[in-house]
């Protein structure tokens, strides 16, 4: 069922972005944990859009969420083109740590899932270091099958989280929390991709130089060599903007 959202969006190829500005974003997402009601949100990047574009049930699954923020510069660069100015990126990496501060002054529960058990461990351990007023109420690995759901679903049910942050790669995370999202019935939950490799240490974040130039892509690509079959879609997606900018649409 597709959303009606109460933020104004653009429509990136039928993909409904979130205009808020990290600030407002943080603040829509601290009401959402104070309803009590799941809000899944997408941090979403070109490479995504376009697995949105060439699998309509991808597509479809994305107008699910609550919210899908513009993670990759080309999302806000392909609003821009199409005559609707996104004000910022709002990455899922620095939107993790604005839900943990926020999580210190109410005290929330947050649950990590996903990556291995030995990095899960770490971040967790680290992230209740940087945010001791914040509650780390459970973690565990994401490596399980749909035979294990139930059980996955019931230990984190019982931990009672504000916020859940999911990491098991973009094809496979979001389509799980689109599935299980109203069993789940946490508040927030949020795909957070590679940010707990980072988080403990495993991964770098790219450099300032990089981020400022807007080639956290082409750093990732540098230390990940095998990604380079998924960044063949940003070239696709460039052209596909430049080719049909109309179809970038305000759409609330």
């Amino acid at each position: 069922m597709k959303q009606t959202y109460p933020f104004p969006t653009v429509s990136v190829f039928e993909v409904p972005f979130s205009k808020l500005n990290m600030k407002d974003t943080v603040k829509y997402l601290t009401e959402a944990v104070q309803s009590r009601q799941p809000h899944h949100v997408i941090t979403a990047n070109p490479i995504m859009v376009m697995t949105a574009v060439n699998n309509p049930d991808y597509k479809q699954m994305m107008r699910t969420a609550e919210m899908i923020v513009p993670d990759g510069t080309g999302i806000v660069w392909a609003a821009g083109v199409g005559g609707e100015p996104i004000e910022g990126r709002v990455t899922g990496f620095e939107l993790l740590h604005e839900l943990l501060k926020v999580g210190e002054t109410y005290r929330w529960k947050f649950y990590l899932l996903g990556t291995t058990a030995e990095v899960i461990q770490e971040a967790a351990e680290r992230l209740q270091m940087q945010y001791p007023a914040a509650i780390i109420c459970g973690h565990r690995d994401g490596f399980f099958g749909p035979d294990e759901d139930s059980a996955v679903i019931e230990e984190i049910r019982a931990a009672s989280p504000d916020v859940l942050f999911v990491a098991r790669g973009a094809d496979n995370q979001e389509p799980w929390i689109a599935q299980h999202k109203q069993a789940l019935h946490v508040p927030v939950i949020m795909g957070v991709g590679g940010s707990f490799d980072i988080i403990s240490g495993k991964l770098k974040r790219a450099p300032k130089v990089f981020q400022k130039l807007r080639l956290e892509w082409f750093y990732r690509l540098l230390k990940e060599p095998t990604r380079y079959k998924r960044m063949l879609a940003l070239p696709k997606f460039v052209v596909k903007v430049l080719r049909e900018k109309e179809n970038v649409t305000k759409t609330g």
